[in-house]
Order: structure tokens, then C-alpha cells, then sequence
């Protein structure tokens, strides 16, 4: 699935694939305004959020985590941290930006558990 054209924020995917809304078994809106929305990601073991992204810019808390597989909409893995990636502590706090749709599997042991606060355009 190819970028549509920028909305009014610059996101350039189509609303569909926002991660409420396409991966709404995992992802939560738990507090909106005018200036930003946070978001709940919650992937249990063994399960995979389907086809989805986020609206950036966005500053992720990681409160669980596990070993996952990202993939791209035609299925090639983008990301898998079984494959020789650093093991981090958690909590963990990290600023996300530009991230294509993708598909997230959760391939560990516990649930991965994620606060995303993303920042609105607010010009």
C-alpha cells in the first residue's frame, strides 16, 4: 500500500491505516485535545497488530516489551530483534518520526505495552 497524498498534519497515509483504527484490537486513544493524542499499544504474546502506522511526530514510553517483527505491507520484515538486536531496559523512552505502515508481531514472551503521546500540527 502506497503513501496517499499528505493531509492537512502531513501524514501521508490513508486514514484507514491509522493504528486505532486498523489495529484497533492493540491500539487505544486514552486522552485527546487540541495539541496531542496519547495512545495505548498493547500486542500480547503470540499475537501480530495488522497493518497500521502513526501519526508523527510522537514520543513513545515502552512499559513491557518483547521480541517483535515488523513488516512492511507486502510482508518483507523491516525490523526483527531476534536477529542480533540489543536487548534495552526497560522503561524505555524514545521519540519516533516517519514510520512507514507496517505490521508489528510480538515473536517473545511477555506483552509489549507501549504510551505513545503524538504531538498535533497545530499551526
Amino acid at each position: 500500500m502506497e503513501p496517499a497524498d499528505p493531509g492537512p498534519a502531513g501524514w501521508p497515509w490513508s486514514p484507514e491505516l491509522d493504528g486505532p483504527i486498523a489495529a484497533s484490537n492493540h491500539h487505544k486513544v486514552i486522552f485527546e485535545n487540541d495539541r496531542v493524542r496519547v495512545l495505548e499499544t498493547r500486542i500480547p504474546a503470540g499475537d501480530t497488530a495488522p497493518l497500521h502506522t502513526h501519526r508523527p511526530p510522537a514520543l513513545n514510553y515502552v512499559l513491557s516489551g518483547s521480541h517483535f517483527i515488523r513488516r512492511d505491507p507486502a510482508g518483507a520484515t523491516l525490523l526483527d530483534t531476534r536477529a542480533g538486536a540489543q536487548p534495552f531496559e526497560l522503561p524505555r523512552v524514545f521519540w519516533a518520526e516517519g514510520l512507514p505502515a507496517h505490521t508489528l508481531e510480538n515473536a517473545g514472551d511477555d506483552d509489549i505495552l507501549v504510551i505513545a503521546v503524538e504531538l498535533k500540527d497545530n499551526d
